[in-house]
């Protein structure tokens, strides 16, 4: 190991990060190329294969693995010495790698990362919109904003508030419905089974006759823009449907279809300055936000 230099080993820890040549080439700013004649260069050096080459990115083999043990904590401590020797603001420097929902990234987040971009012009974001929890461990993404009552165990953050969901119909709709009394007598706009996982799923299940669904929708986004066009009644996140002026908020939200929202990391990042620095500019905005209904943290 000490015969080899730090910039070989940034290659081999960009790929074992990302799982894939174009990954780590967008991480370091350099081309496809370059990433494989460094790697090739470095197991020729090792005399070891640190990859496999797997039909969705690159896997380690047990020696990749075992270098990346030995490496690890390694990368951040050079480049923080290296940032305290040219004067840099520590840690404050670098990509990030963030991942989100279609739903909270439209609704809630992007003013926030602005923001926080404009005050750290020199971090990098780059941001996965992923409806499905990305590998934290596997280094998918650094950071992730996640919608959740059960969250992965060895993943490590904060409660930062909970998403609420209520049922709201159009104006358009009600004036022509105005004789219906019961839930079950409406049309309803329900979430199909891309999101059977939800608790507005098993409520539809449980309330709502299946011959009264006049649409299922596969995001959350899709359904209010459904329900905002007269298409039936729909449990929607309050978040996204108390602001559009043609909704009218029908019943108070119920407990049970409340949603923790996390802000995550790995445990191997959250002492890292730029990934501490952004989760707690999140937390602190979303926790002074009345977007969220605020739990205990």
């Amino acid at each position: 190991m000490h015969d080899l230099d730090w910039d070989d080993l940034r290659f081999f820890l960009a790929v074992s990060e990302r799982g894939s040549i174009s990954g780590a080439a967008k991480l370091l700013n350099v081309n496809h190329s370059t990433v494989l004649r460094r790697l090739a260069s470095l197991e020729k050096r090792l005399d070891a294969r640190l990859f496999e080459r797997l039909p969705d990115g690159y896997g380690m083999t047990a020696q990749g693995e075992e270098m990346r043990n030995q490496l690890r904590g390694l990368r951040d401590q050079i480049e923080t010495a290296q940032r305290r020797l040219s004067g840099r603001d520590l840690g404050l420097y670098g990509a990030i790698r963030i991942t989100t929902t279609d739903t909270l990234m439209h609704g809630l987040l992007i003013p926030y990362l602005a923001e926080f971009r404009a005050l750290n012009s020199a971090i990098q974001m780059e941001i996965a919109i992923n409806n499905t929890f990305l590998s934290l461990t596997r280094r998918e993404a650094d950071v992730a904003v996640r919608p959740s009552n059960v969250i992965p165990e060895n993943l490590v953050g904060r409660r930062v508030g909970r998403l609420r969901s209520a049922i709201y119909a159009s104006k358009g709709y009600l004036k022509k419905n105005e004789k219906k009394k019961e839930w079950a007598a409406h049309d309803w706009v329900a979430p199909d089974e891309a999101l059977s996982h939800l608790a507005q799923t098993k409520w539809m299940r449980e309330k709502i006759p299946e011959v009264r669904i006049a649409v299922q929708v596969d995001t959350l986004l899709g359904m209010v823009a459904a329900v905002r066009n007269g298409m039936g009644l729909g449990l929607l996140l309050c978040f996204l449907a108390d602001d559009e002026k043609d909704l009218v908020r029908l019943a108070e939200p119920a407990a049970e279809l409340d949603t923790d929202l996390w802000i995550l990391t790995h445990p191997a990042l959250k002492g890292v300055a730029r990934i501490k620095a952004l989760t707690d500019f999140l937390y602190d905005k979303l926790r002074a936000s009345d977007t969220l209904f605020h739990a205990s943290p």
